[in-house]
C-alpha cells in the first residue's frame, strides 16, 4: 500500500494529463510561455513523482512569445503500441499540435501540426480497431452567443498522413444550459461505452467536471444524471481548497480507477501557486463514474493499493542547486527560452552565470532570468550573488515573478559610489522602491538575498561580509496572485540580470539557489 498527500505535484502544474505504460504512470501538465515546456513526470505508485523530463525542451519545439500566460495550453499524454503521444495547443505559433517518442524521457519528435483544426485542450483516442481519433473543444460554428460559448468535438486523425481526416462532428456541449467552457476532453472505452469527461464553468471559482457517454462514437453523448460529477464550487469562498476540475482518468493493471486533476490552495482568499495537480479514487456506479466515493471532495491523504516506490529525488520541497555541473537542472525555466543565450556554467566553473542584457523582465520578452516554481505560501528562497554593476542601469539578483505586469525583484545595483541592494516592485505595470540599503563587501564574494515568505507575507534579509540584516518586513504577497494580476501561472522565483533597456556586455554569478518550505 502506499499514501499519496495532495497535491501529488505542488506548485504551478496545472491541466494534468495521465497515461499508464504497463506498471509506469506518467503526467504532463501546462507550461505556457515557460521554458522548456511540458514537464513529464513519472511515478509506479501514483503516490511518489520524480520528474523525468520536459517534453517540449528545444526551441524548435516550443515558439512561444508574449504575455506569460499564452502559449503551451493543455496537453494530453497517451501510449499506444510502444509509442509515446503528446498533444496539445501553442495558442502564440501553430495551434494544435502532436509529438511523439519511445521513450518518456525522449527524445521527441518535431511537432506534428494540424490543419483545420481549430479550438484547443486537444487529446487522442485510440479505438479497437487500431484507429486514432482527435476530440477537443472549439467556438460555436454558429457563433458565439456569449463568452465560452464553445462545443466538444471529434474526428478521425491519420497517423501515416499526420492529418485530421474525414468529417468532425460535434458529440458534447457540456452539462449545465448554457455552459460556458467545455473543455478539456478527454475520449476512453469502457466496455461497451465512450465515456467523455471534461471541464467546464472555467479555471476558476465555477470550475467543474463532467461526463457523458455513447455506444457510438460519432453520435450526440448522454450525460450523467448527477453532472457535473465533481466540483469544489459548493464548498465556499474559504474553502482551503478551490478550483477543482479539469479531469484524467487511469486504471492501474489490477482495474481499479483514478482521476488526476487540477485544483488551487488558497491564502487569505487568494493563490499564488497556481494550480496544481491532484488525485482522488474513482468508483463506478450504474456505470458512472464516482469520484471520491463517500467523501466528495479532495482530500489530503488517498490510499492506494499499490505497493510503495520511492524515488531518489522526487517533486518535494528540496528545490536545492548548486552549479558544478555542465547542464541545467530540469526544473528551472525560462520565459520563452532556456539556451545559452542567457547562460554559462563553464565560464566560472562552480557558478551559473547569467549574461546582462538590455531585455527586461517588466517586458514581453527573453530576459535573463531562471526561476523554480513556488511550491507553498510558507518558503524560504535563498540566492548567492556575486555582481558588481558598472552603470546605474544594470542590476542583479532575484525574482519574485507572477507575471510582466506583477513581481518583486530584490537586486544589487550601483549606489552613489559604491553597490547597494534595493526591493523593487511593479503592480500593474507601477513600479516602486520599497527598500535600499548600501552594501560593503567586496563585489568578488557572494551577497545572500534571502526572501522569506509566509501567510501572503515577505521580508527580506541581506548576509554579506559576517553579517545578516533586515532590509524589508511585512511586504504585501497579495498583488503577485491569480486574483488580483490574472492570468493562468503561479509564481516562481529566480535569478535576474538586466541592463534595463541599455547597451549590456556585464555578467552575473550565482553561487547558489534554494527554494525551501519555511513554517
Amino acid at each position: 500500500m502506499s499514501i499519496a498527500h495532495n497535491p501529488i505535484l505542488k506548485g504551478f502544474y496545472p491541466d494534468p494529463s495521465i497515461c499508464r505504460a504497463g506498471e509506469d504512470f506518467y503526467i504532463a501538465v501546462s507550461s505556457f510561455v515557460y521554458a522548456p515546456g511540458v514537464p513529464l513526470f513519472h511515478s509506479k505508485d501514483l503516490a511518489h513523482w520524480e520528474q523525468v523530463g520536459n517534453i517540449l525542451d528545444r526551441e524548435s519545439q516550443l515558439p512561444v512569445d508574449g504575455e506569460i500566460s499564452r502559449g503551451i495550453f493543455a496537453p494530453t499524454i497517451r501510449f499506444h503500441e510502444g509509442t509515446y503521444y503528446m498533444i496539445t495547443t501553442n495558442v502564440s505559433h501553430g495551434g494544435n499540435f502532436y509529438v511523439t517518442a519511445e521513450k518518456p524521457e525522449g527524445p521527441w519528435s518535431e511537432p506534428n501540426y494540424l490543419e483545420d483544426c481549430p479550438g484547443i485542450d486537444p487529446s487522442l483516442f485510440f479505438d479497437d480497431d487500431g484507429k486514432c481519433y482527435y476530440v477537443g473543444t472549439r467556438p460555436n460554428p454558429e457563433g458565439d452567443r456569449y463568452n465560452g460559448d464553445w462545443e466538444i468535438w471529434v474526428q478521425e486523425l491519420d497517423l501515416e498522413k499526420k492529418q485530421l481526416v474525414g468529417e468532425s462532428m460535434a458529440i458534447w456541449k457540456g452539462a449545465v444550459k448554457d455552459v460556458i467552457w467545455p473543455e478539456g476532453p478527454h475520449l476512453y472505452k469502457i466496455g461497451d461505452w465512450y465515456y467523455l469527461v471534461h471541464a467546464e464553468g472555467g479555471t476558476g471559482p465555477e470550475h467543474a467536471i463532467s461526463v457523458a457517454r455513447s455506444k457510438e462514437l460519432f453520435h450526440w453523448f448522454e450525460g450523467c444524471p448527477r453532472n457535473p460529477i465533481f466540483s469544489h464550487r459548493n464548498l465556499g469562498k474559504d474553502y482551503p481548497i478551490i478550483y477543482a476540475g479539469h479531469g484524467d482518468l487511469v486504471d492501474d493493471a489490477d482495474g481499479n480507477w483514478y482521476i488526476v486533476m487540477l485544483a488551487s490552495r488558497q491564502c487569505k482568499r487568494h493563490c499564488s501557486i497556481g494550480r496544481e495537480t491532484f488525485l482522488a479514487k474513482v468508483e463506478w456506479e450504474d456505470g458512472w463514474p464516482v469520484i471520491a466515493q463517500g467523501v466528495g471532495r479532495l482530500e489530503e491523504t488517498v490510499e492506494l493499493p499499490l505497493a510503495e516506490h520511492l524515488f531518489a529525488e522526487e517533486n518535494d520541497w528540496s528545490d536545492s542547486l548548486h552549479f558544478h555541473g555542465k547542464e541545467l537542472d530540469q526544473r528551472l525555466v525560462g520565459i520563452e527560452k532556456r539556451d545559452e543565450t542567457i547562460y554559462s556554467l563553464t565560464e566560472r566553473p562552480g557558478y551559473l552565470r547569467l549574461y546582462t542584457r538590455p531585455e527586461r523582465i517588466e517586458d514581453t520578452c527573453y530576459p535573463s532570468y531562471l526561476g523554480l516554481r513556488q511550491k507553498d505560501y510558507g518558503f524560504a528562497a535563498s540566492c548567492g550573488v556575486v555582481f558588481d554593476p558598472k552603470t546605474e542601469h544594470e542590476c542583479g539578483g532575484v525574482v519574485l515573478f507572477q507575471n510582466h505586469e506583477n513581481h518583486m525583484v530584490v537586486e544589487i545595483v550601483q549606489s552613489g559610489s559604491g553597490r547597494g541592494v534595493r526591493i523593487r516592485t511593479v503592480v500593474k505595470g507601477a513600479e516602486e522602491v520599497i527598500a535600499e540599503r548600501g552594501l560593503q563587501a567586496d563585489a568578488a564574494e557572494p551577497v545572500e538575498i534571502l526572501i522569506k515568505g509566509k501567510e501572503q507575507q515577505a521580508c527580506v534579509w541581506i548576509r554579506e561580509a559576517g553579517e545578516t540584516w533586515l532590509l524589508k518586513e511585512g511586504i504585501d504577497l497579495l498583488p503577485y496572485t491569480t486574483e488580483e494580476a490574472g492570468g493562468f501561472v503561479g509564481c516562481t522565483l529566480g535569478m535576474y540580470t538586466s541592463s534595463n533597456g541599455q547597451a549590456g556586455g556585464n555578467t552575473c554569478d550565482f553561487a547558489w539557489f534554494d527554494l525551501k518550505r519555511a513554517e
